[in-house]
């Protein structure tokens, strides 16, 4: 799948980011690289969270580089790394350890989003099930 590049330069990247080391985002000539939809929102998801205090940013860099150690050490080959997926780790763990949100209950969400039809990812008028097509535009 092609990659996302998010607009901008190095300068416009959050201060709290790592430019270099283990808990350094994917970046192509300075902007965030992204090669799916989900990554994106986990990353945004990360940032708004810690931006709106639910955690600090420290304690989520932690977990970051807890979780890329952990699969390097059982990875030496570092074959088939995903840099979002050692995010989102680190995401469940600063949300199970600040009392937000347990695993088990992250995972059954993420199972019931993965589990809706290709563009039900989003709610209509304050419910889940509707019966329309979604051949309109969202605003």
């Amino acid at each position: 799948m092609p990659e996302a590049a998010v607009e901008g330069h190095e300068d416009n990247l959050p201060a709290e980011l790592d430019l270099d080391g283990p808990s350094a985002p994917p970046r192509t000539n300075g902007a965030l690289v992204f090669e799916e939809p989900w990554e994106s929102r986990a990353f945004g998801l990360a940032m708004s969270l810690s931006n709106a205090g639910t955690f600090e940013w420290e304690d989520f860099r932690a977990e970051l580089i807890k979780a890329v150690a952990a699969w390097e050490a059982a990875h030496p080959d570092h074959d088939g790394y995903r840099y979002y997926e050692r995010w989102l780790e680190a995401l469940h763990a600063v949300l199970a350890s600040k009392g937000v949100v347990t695993a088990a209950e992250a995972d059954t969400r993420a199972r019931a989003f993965a589990d809706r039809p290709a563009g039900h990812d989003h709610r209509h008028d304050d419910h889940d099930d509707h019966d329309h097509d979604h051949n309109h535009q969202h605003h």
